[in-house]
């Protein structure tokens, strides 16, 4: 089912996700929902905190995003990002590899939005899958964006949060008006 993605302004993007300890039918539920409603939303991301859920759920597929390619090492071994796609972490531990890159950043959660973020080029990382098995790979390029812009959400970290001053500046009708759209929308369901 696609689920609605709550936009700037709603205080579920502000919340930091519970630990996923048990892989529940539900869990495994809301985990199909979001791949649905990322591909639906032709995102190339989506944590569990963009469908109102406080939850440490990520669901990531960088397939045919070829403009901005990825890079996969599996034990140490290259191997096709697709291989692993589309991509669910549960609880994920990332840890950065090498220096910060500017790079374009946009989400579902803040429409026609766009900003250069920095962040680390390579990252590895650690999570349960659907099934609660540990995964552990490294990679790099938009995959690695990818991963560390949905990280933050679960952490109640937003891009506007990393965008430069300057930039979030020149956002600020846009932001306030999304903003003040949610806000009143939320008032509204609250009568």
């Amino acid at each position: 089912m696609v689920l609605p993605i709550v936009k700037y302004g709603h205080p579920a993007l502000r919340q930091r996700g519970a630990t996923v300890t048990v892989v529940t039918p539900e869990i495994r539920q809301l985990i199909a929902d979001m791949l649905e409603t990322m591909l639906a939303a032709r995102g190339v991301g989506l944590a569990a905190q963009q469908v109102a859920q406080a939850l440490q759920v990520a669901v990531i597929d960088v397939r045919g995003v070829t403009d901005r390619p990825s890079t996969l090492l599996v034990a140490g071994q290259p191997t096709s990002p697709e291989a692993l796609m589309p991509l669910v972490l549960l609880n994920p531990v990332v840890t950065p590899i090498n220096a910060a890159v500017i790079g374009p950043e946009g989400c579902l959660s803040f429409p026609e939005l766009y900003a250069d973020i920095s962040r680390p080029e390579s990252v590895d990382v650690e999570a349960l899958n659907e099934h609660g098995q540990t995964v552990r790979f490294r990679c790099g390029g938009l995959l690695a964006r990818a991963i560390q812009h949905e990280l933050d959400h679960l952490r109640g970290v937003l891009f506007i949060d990393r965008m430069s001053r300057a930039r979030k500046e020149e956002l600020r009708e846009e932001l306030d008006e999304l903003q003040a759209e949610t806000k009143a929308g939320l008032a509204k369901l609250a009568r």
